[in-house]
């Protein structure tokens, strides 16, 4: 079922597409959105976990899909060295790196040094929405890892969603995976992945908000640790 829906779509629309698609894969949740939006969709990719498992299926279902890439330049060494990885196993993804509108120095210029502590939400602003939002006004749909597992504000998410922040309809395959599917995902299809997993980093972000994780803890309780901000306004 190919039913074109764009943010502003009423709701209705969005219930009905996802009752359609409820019992469905993710493979086959990214072959409805491509036969759907085609080349007007985009995966914004974090390269975290859920990142490796989607590049995958999407590499099956389009071999030269656009995979966009938020680089904050506040990552970590490893997070780069997975994606020049992930570049030789898929040579045919168009992977692009998209900078943010001012330089660190630029920011810390107008803003002041360390911006991710004194206004986290204007960094994340500056460095991940305002370029994600230029990106998607070209297009009409985008592709999310989000699970319902991550957190109790993820743990409503549909496939297909109206995104009122970027004014698009996000598309989330991975909703009903648990963590553990993901990484036998990864250990079974030998997909690269970024080494910190290895060393309590659940969740990747940029460096000056990210921290490792006890056992026992959420799994995105190392991101913007002792603050009350949970997520970076993607997805919200």
């Amino acid at each position: 079922m190919s039913v074109l829906l764009y943010e502003n779509s009423d709701l209705e629309a969005f219930r009905e597409i996802n009752s359609s698609l409820a019992g469905l894969d993710s493979l086959d949740i990214l072959r409805w959105a491509f036969q759907t939006y085609g080349d007007e969709l985009v995966y914004a990719c974090s390269f975290g976990a859920e990142s490796m498992v989607l590049i995958d299926l999407i590499s099956k279902v389009k071999p030269d899909a656009q995979i966009l890439f938020l680089d904050t330049d506040f990552h970590f060494i490893e997070t780069y060295q997975l994606i020049e990885e992930v570049k030789k196993k898929y040579p045919q993804l168009r992977i692009d790196l998209e900078k943010p509108g001012l330089t660190p120095k630029q920011q810390a210029e107008l803003h002041g040094d360390k911006l991710w502590k004194t206004n986290p939400d204007l960094c994340c602003k500056i460095r991940k929405l305002d370029p994600l939002e230029g990106q998607l006004n070209q297009k009409k749909a985008w592709i999310s890892g989000l699970r319902r597992e991550q957190s109790p504000t993820r743990a409503n998410t549909q496939f297909v969603n109206q995104d009122h922040r970027f004014e698009s309809v996000k598309i989330c395959p991975l909703i009903h995976w648990k963590e553990d599917e993901i990484w036998m995902y990864i250990k079974l299809h030998k997909l690269p992945y970024n080494k910190l997993h290895d060393q309590n980093y659940p969740s990747i972000g940029c460096t000056h908000c990210t921290k490792q994780v006890a056992d026992g803890q959420d799994s995105r309780s190392g991101r913007w640790a002792n603050t009350d901000k949970t997520e970076c306004g993607l997805h919200q």
